[in-house]
């Protein structure tokens, strides 16, 4: 009996197969950040705390090693990390309140050189002032507002800080523990490739923020010390910018440099200010061609792309928050699809290659007699 025609062709059906499985994992993307988004008072705290974990798991390794007990390494890396943190907001706080004047001034006497060149007629810094002044009695109950909102955001901020401390702590503490519990709750026979899994995508997202981190120290000492030698004001409240816009790749960078450009503009000039120019991009090509190749090679390798493209995702689901975890749960992302196109892509290929290999040779014949 002969086989029946298929109505569509081999590769329409395989199209076809293909547009379902990107149908099903776009459905569930979806829903997964709905609710990531409607629950993220709860979500972003572990999302943070993972980040966390992921960059102090070496420092609280190497005191488990050394026979410090478990509870007690958690407790000193939290209480390093706190010190450290703490350390850093008041030497930029003290930058900031020590070079703020300078810098504002530098600001406005640039302003005053714009208006007087490109301003209207008549305008002035001080008709802008009384203007604002205006403005700020006549909208002076949704100024109020608009405090009272920015203290309840304050008041979440911190919140979500210390709840993120404490799950770092926790998840310090029993990862020895996180394996067994992962493939508890897995049904089946599936736990290896879970786990497998779940090792890839936060070894992805553990060397990208060791890599980061040691990126953003170095560009930011590069360029502070640069500004320092330049004599442009606020210099290590500038490095410090861009030591945090460094976790927000690219995007950061521009950011981050553009500021610094903008204030050797305004207090030292516009020749200085093509030097601090120079600073900056000298940095970014170190970091783009020598830095982020060899920190970073160890790493799931994204194209830049990709990483804008998520950075543009994150930043239209949760702002600011959202372009710093854009880029590391996209790297874990792409740390389970490699191991899952080490899995069943070598088992696919061996098999197609057994089937299809070449066939054994035949034996010789038996000589015949002459």
């Amino acid at each position: 009996m002969q086989a029946p025609t298929p109505l569509l062709p081999d590769p329409v059906r395989r199209l076809a197969a293909w547009c379902v499985v990107v149908l099903l994992v776009a459905g569930v993307v979806y829903v997964g950040i709905r609710l990531a988004v409607e629950f993220s008072t709860a979500v972003v705290p572990v999302l943070l705390a993972l980040l966390g974990t992921a960059l102090l798991g070496p420092f609280h390794r190497r005191l488990v090693k050394a026979r410090v007990n478990r509870s007690v390494a958690a407790m000193l890396t939290c209480v390093a990390v706190v010190a450290v943190v703490g350390g850093a907001v008041y030497i930029v706080a003290a930058a900031i309140v020590e070079t703020g004047d300078q810098i504002v001034d530098s600001l406005k006497q640039a302003g005053e050189d714009l208006t007087e060149h490109f301003g209207a007629a008549g305008t002035s810094l001080d008709d802008v002032a009384s203007n604002s002044r205006e403005l700020l009695t006549k909208f002076g109950g949704t100024a109020a507002s608009g405090v009272i909102s920015g203290v309840s955001v304050v008041g979440e901020t911190i919140a979500i800080a210390v709840l993120a401390l404490l799950l770092v702590f926790f998840f310090l503490r029993d990862s020895d523990r996180a394996a067994g519990a992962l493939r508890s709750m897995v049904p089946g026979d599936s736990g290896d490739v879970v786990e497998a899994m779940a090792r890839r995508a936060f070894q992805a997202v553990e060397g990208f923020m060791r890599g980061t981190t040691l990126i953003a120290l170095i560009d930011a000492v590069c360029i502070t010390v640069g500004l320092f030698v330049l004599d442009v004001p606020g210099a290590i409240g500038l490095g410090a910018l861009v030591f945090v816009g460094a976790y927000i790749p690219y995007l950061g960078a521009f950011i981050s440099g553009a500021v610094a450009v903008l204030v050797a503009l305004a207090d030292r000039g516009f020749v200085i200010a093509l030097w601090v120019l120079g600073i900056v991009l000298a940095v970014q090509v170190l970091e783009g061609h020598v830095l982020t190749p060899v920190i970073q090679s160890r790493t799931v390798q994204m194209h830049p792309a990709v990483v804008m493209v998520a950075i543009t995702a994150g930043a239209s689901v949760a702002g600011i928050l959202g372009m710093l975890l854009a880029v590391p749960l996209t790297a874990a992302a792409f740390g389970v699809a490699h191991e899952l196109r080490e899995r069943y892509g070598n088992s696919t290929s061996t098999s197609t290659s057994t089937s299809t290999g070449p066939e054994p040779p035949t034996e010789p014949s038996a000589p015949t007699d002459s």
